[in-house]
């Protein structure tokens, strides 16, 4: 994104900030690139907020600030509120993603811990207009849970998030620091600036173009596939169970899924999704694949995407010595799919619009 501005912008008097993961990042004449950690912030996405805020600061009214934000945001652009550390910010996430929230809920409540969330940037950047060309990878494409909505008003208050957290069981295991923020009155604040906001790609943008390259035999079953990936593997064996048998089929999802970790291994949810779908699926007596990858090239804290599995790869699993079933309940989904050969590892691809599946079914063998 950055690269192609810059082109554009060529011959512009510009000072650009690029802030990416470690697997996008790489010199861009132009730009001063910061490399930060996902899907948990470290110090150096913590020092590369506080660049972004002190290029801003700057700002006039006779300036433009073009903004340009993908999924990742949140985790790369950490900007801690006065009371909290970053190790606060990164415990918060690591909870939530082991809590199965959704990234809704989870950006809820990223955004009353941040400086620059739920709208921050545009406070920081005023009086300047600001322009932001926006990668979405949420289902929906609500603009103010993407990044966590930095250039947008945010999502809900502390009471909100407060009443969710208690809900969902997780407010006692959070740090001390973080639960005295979120224990603050919501005091009314100055109105936000305005921003121009444009959406420039999506997940469903992105299933449109699989459509529109696979032919005649495909099509989008389901363009919302989140919740519970145990749940989403259900979608997906009902699909191939009501397939025409009499022909081809290309059938083609999209979403985010949630994973509540239970054991001690090493995973993602496209890695699940796709090692509960091979051990899921019923003998169909038609060849098959499935795929489940995410989109920026990186599922969970692994080096994979994702996976590709078929009919055969619980015999696989167990060829190589493992036990598929224990290995799923161990939410050691990587050591599974790893033992069949069936990881998709593509390396980073540089965008990001959630996750994307394929299930490729043959006519029934007669």
């Amino acid at each position: 994104m950055a690269a192609f501005l810059l082109d554009a912008l060529s011959g512009a008097p510009v000072e650009a900030i690029v802030v990416t993961n470690h697997e996008n990042a790489r010199p861009l004449p132009g730009a001063t690139v910061h490399a930060a950690g996902h899907p948990v912030p470290d110090e150096n996405g913590a020092r590369a907020a506080e660049a972004v805020e002190a290029l801003l600061a700057f700002a006039s009214p006779a300036d433009r600030v073009i903004a340009l934000i993908s999924g990742g945001g949140s985790a790369l652009l950490p900007a801690p509120v006065a009371g909290l550390t970053l190790g606060d910010k990164a415990e918060v996430n690591r909870l939530l993603l082991a809590s199965g929230f959704e990234i809704t809920e989870m950006n809820l409540v990223r955004q009353q811990l941040s400086r620059l969330k739920g709208g921050g940037l545009l406070r920081v950047a005023a009086p300047a207009p600001v322009t932001a060309y926006i990668l979405s990878d949420v289902i929906g494409d609500d603009l103010r849970v993407i990044a966590s909505g930095p250039t947008v008003a945010p999502i809900g208050t502390r009471v909100e998030a407060r009443a969710l957290l208690t809900a969902r069981g997780v407010w006692a295991r959070l740090p001390a620091a973080v639960q005295a923020v979120l224990d603050r009155d919501d005091a009314p604040g100055p109105d936000l600036p305005a921003a121009r906001n444009i959406l420039i790609g999506s997940n469903r943008k992105s299933l449109d173009a699989i459509v529109a390259t696979a032919g005649p035999e495909a099509s989008i079953v389901n363009d919302h596939l989140t919740g519970d990936v145990g749940d989403a593997a259900g979608v997906i064996v009902a699909a191939a169970e009501n397939a025409d048998p009499d022909r081809a089929h290309c059938l083609v999802f999209g979403g985010e899924t949630t994973v509540i970790l239970r054991g001690q291994g090493l995973g993602g949810r496209n890695q699940e999704l796709s090692l509960r779908v091979a051990l899921a699926m019923p003998d169909l007596c038609r060849d098959w694949v499935f795929l489940s990858g995410g989109t920026d090239g990186r599922d969970g804290p692994t080096d994979a995407a994702g996976g590709i599995v078929d009919a055969g790869t619980a015999a696989r699993i167990r060829a190589s010595g493992g036990d598929p079933s224990a290995l799923l309940a161990d939410n050691d989904s990587h050591a599974a799919l790893a033992l069949a050969g069936d990881l998709l590892v593509t390396g980073a691809s540089g965008t990001n619009v959630a996750d994307v599946q394929v299930l490729l079914l043959g006519p029934l063998r007669r």
